[in-house]
């Protein structure tokens, strides 16, 4: 699946398809409206709204959401994605009034020259918007070079380009050429989120204006092949020069302009500016954009989880006709039926109680703040852990949900330390993106409201946007009673007390402030999670062999608390591919289940996960003061997976835990 993307200018209110059709109206055959494509996973994790997208010729930056309602008033209906329980805690984070989520604007096509989709996209800025000249190293806005996009199949022929270029030789009577303009570099941004270009002639004349020319000729010379903060920035109109270098570092705070509390992908400012410090930021830096995400897998509802979510399910369908009709049932099932909602079907009384619940009092801010305070996203994996503890009813149970389990027998060979294994046939897999953060990742609820970027300009969104995907699995359960008895035993162990430190260590130095407010002993993962994510690790990478997926398709979800953290304890695990653009069912993950084919894949699992190439320096590594890495006998080239498949970022793993390597026997779960 792809999302086309649409690129817009100016610094105004987006509507680049309407833009295109006066265009069309007006048979000009200039600046097409669409740029590139993505998936809807890559628009999602990697280049959500204020996000940078590099493009063949220059980058992007998707915008808010906001001005995603100008291409869905395009079509009849807005299409929503059914997920009460990942809505609920969606409305945790951003507010009650958020009623839906919403897919990406995107539509299917029936070849490659069909118009299905065309009115559907991303509407998305050029952004940085000061570009520099390949031929001549003419920096400037982007009102200096000239765009051309006239393709209609050829959206990497788009390009910034600088007319009358007469190269950097020193000879003006050069002819002129047409040179392809690229991105500046270099931004400028602070911890709460804030981006803005970096401000070149203000650098170049130490924050006086230039005292040659009201706009001065700016050039970016750069010899070393663009590594780092290299270039040098100079004035063709007063020949005052800085090298970019000096922006770096602590050093670079004082020399630094204020932040403006710009958010480009909305078009706006924070009210009252910021106070934050900035730092110098490169465009493709990977710390530029973190998204706030949460996804579920999606389980049969109870019967009080349905009558629970058809209020947000009538505010979704109905909108502002819902208080304008609430005493007329007839009203509103009409309305209902017209709409396709299967909720036209409820009696009289179901339809009673929905619109109660839908024109209930909304959560005030103090709730709402307590609400976010209690909330931990273990909570989301609660309900899932519950449902699969329940055997499933026959040979390849299906659900509406996109559910499918089927119980498998355990191999008489198979480790006895796993006591339940259910083969995932078919799985549906939701997941929202809420704001995102710059600089530091969001991993701390703590955090939400002072660090989270908001997608829209009145930070009280309707919406959310998600994606759907669909996939397969294997789950695998462990003996409660040994894992219990195995983790008592490690926490008393030196190895734990050296992981505990480190993870102190790591806490306070790489989070904001807010975390000198929470014990860090609170976000550490008991060792089950140690030993389970090791597992699940080492799994994926012998999976990948048997499976014919790749190990970077295939993805964990672990099951792994306590009963004192006041839910029934669980230790299992998840492993399943899942993709947006196919029923991505091919079977070759369940048949890892047959009970003859999983003995074989843990076992060799193990056997690979007792030997490391980098040993004995990877059995023996354990962090010391002052070290702070969330990680023990794993590496790379033993337990360490891809960005795609980890839940924790490689953090949280040790060998030891899994098996008695040298130097640390009575540690291995799997003895």
């Amino acid at each position: 699946m792809t999302d086309a993307m649409m690129v817009y200018a100016a610094d105004q209110p987006l509507d680049p398809l309407g833009d295109a059709d006066t265009a069309s109206e007006q048979k000009s055959t200039k600046n097409r409206a669409k740029v590139g494509s993505g998936r809807s996973s890559s628009l999602l994790y990697t280049y959500g709204p204020g996000s940078i997208m590099d493009l063949p010729q220059f980058t992007i930056m998707p915008a808010g959401l906001d001005d995603w309602e100008a291409i869905w008033r395009r079509r009849d209906g807005v299409p929503t994605i059914h997920a009460p329980r990942l809505l609920e805690a969606v409305q945790t984070m951003l507010g009650s009034q958020v009623s839906e989520l919403r897919p990406f604007p995107w539509a299917p096509k029936k070849n490659f020259s069909s118009k299905e989709g065309d009115d559907l996209g991303v509407p998305a800025r050029v952004f940085p918007q000061w570009m520099r000249c390949t031929g001549c190293d003419l920096l400037g806005p982007i009102v200096r070079f000239t765009y051309t996009n006239t393709h209609p199949y050829r959206t990497d022929e788009a390009r910034f380009e600088h007319e009358k270029c007469y190269g950097r030789a020193a000879d003006k009577n050069r002819k002129s050429r047409r040179s392809p303009a690229v991105p500046a570099r270099y931004l400028i941004a602070c911890a709460d989120g804030h981006l803005d270009e970096f401000p070149y002639p203000w650098w170049v004349h130490h924050g006086n204006a230039c005292p040659k020319a009201e706009f001065p000729i700016l050039k970016m010379v750069d010899r070393t092949g663009g590594k780092g903060a290299s270039a040098t920035i100079a004035c063709d109109s007063c020949q005052a020069r800085r090298p970019m270098n000096e922006a770096q570092g602590e050093a670079a705070q004082g020399k630094l302009p204020k932040c403006r509390g710009r958010h480009p992908h909305l078009n706006a400012f924070t009210a009252g500016g910021c106070r934050m410090p900035v730092r110098l930021m490169l465009v493709g830096a990977s710390n530029l954009w973190f998204p706030a995400t949460q996804s579920i897998v999606v389980m049969p509802q109870s019967a009080a989880e349905a009558v629970a979510s058809r209020g947000d399910a009538l505010k979704s369908a109905l909108g502002s006709d819902l208080e304008t009709f609430q005493n007329q049932p007839v009203v509103l099932r009409a309305l209902l039926k017209k709409g396709g909602s299967p909720l036209a079907d409820l009696s009289d009384d179901e339809l009673a109680a929905a619109v109660a619940l839908a024109m209930s009092p909304a959560v005030t801010d103090e709730e709402l703040e307590e609400r976010r305070r209690a909330w931990d996203p273990v909570d989301l994996l609660v309900p899932e852990w519950r449902y699969l503890q329940r055997d499933p009813v026959g040979h390849q149970h299906d659900d509406p949900s996109g559910l499918m389990l089927s119980a498998r027998a355990l191999d008489p060979k198979l480790r006895p330390e796993i006591t339940r294994v259910l083969a995932v046939d078919k799985l549906r897999k939701v997941n929202a993106v809420v704001g995102f953060t710059r600089i530091d990742e969001m991993e701390r609820v703590s955090d939400l409201t002072s660090r989270l970027v908001p997608m829209t300009r009145d930070k009280r969104p309707r919406w959310a946007v998600a994606t759907e995907d669909r996939g397969e699995g294997i789950f695998l359960q462990f003996d409660e009673v040994k894992v219990d008895a195995w983790e008592r035993v490690v926490l008393d162990t030196q190895v734990w007390d050296d992981h505990r430190a480190a993870h102190r260590r790591n806490f306070v130095r790489r989070y904001s402030e807010t975390a000198k407010q929470v014990d860090a002993d609170e976000r550490l993962r008991p060792p089950r999670y140690w030993l389970l994510h090791t597992f699940a690790h080492v799994l994926i990478r012998e999976m990948a062999m048997q499976c014919g997926y790749s190990a970077a398709s295939l993805s964990e979800r672990i099951y792994a608390w306590t009963a004192d953290s006041g839910r029934d304890p669980a230790a299992g695990l998840l492993i399943c591919t899942t993709a947006s653009d196919s029923d991505g069912t091919l079977g070759g993950l369940v048949q890892l289940s047959e009970p003859a084919r999983l003995e074989l894949v843990v076992t060799s699992a193990l056997e690979r996960a007792s030997r490391c190439s980098s040993d004995p320096v990877c059995a023996h590594r354990t962090p010391s003061d002052p070290e702070d890495f969330l990680h023990g006998a794993a590496c790379h080239c033993c337990a360490m997976a891809s960005e795609t498949s980890c839940e924790r970022a490689n953090r949280f793993l040790d060998r030891r835990f899994l098996l008695n390597l040298p130097g640390a026997v009575g540690l291995g779960f799997f003895d």
